[in-house]
């Protein structure tokens, strides 16, 4: 494990998470689509805020489960909380997970060309 610093584009938002990031996953949802982050999960005790809280503000969209964290100046989204499972995960009896979803493309040190990308197709869930 390793302990990667990241921010926003503006540094308002700061934060240190412990990971050992073997890939990214690359979400065709329309929102993620648009916003270009790759992700890499980890349990919520593996990010430590460096900034308030107050310096972000929370979207919820689709089935309002998921918390997208955004800076409230540059409106970078440094981390994110995955949505629940939809009806047809929860009858293949998906667990929900319980952490936190890392852009990080806003970590400083990690060589985003030398980690595969997992694609997830967000596209296709049904709520």
């Amino acid at each position: 494990m390793a302990i990667h610093s990241g921010s926003c584009h503006c540094g308002a938002v700061r934060f240190e998470v412990e990971a050992k990031i073997d890939h990214v996953r690359a979400c065709d949802c329309s929102i993620c689509r648009r916003r270009g982050a790759l992700t890499f999960r980890v349990p919520e005790t593996a990010l430590r805020l460096l900034t308030p809280r107050e310096n972000m503000t929370v979207y919820r969209w689709g089935s309002e489960t998921a918390e997208d964290y955004f800076c409230k100046t540059c409106g970078i989204l440094p981390f994110r909380k995955p949505s629940a499972p939809t009806a047809a995960e929860r009858a293949a009896s998906v667990e929900p997970f319980k952490g936190w979803a890392i852009n990080v493309r806003c970590l400083d040190d990690v060589d985003l060309e030398s980690l595969p990308r997992v694609k997830i197709a967000g596209s296709k869930l049904v709520l």
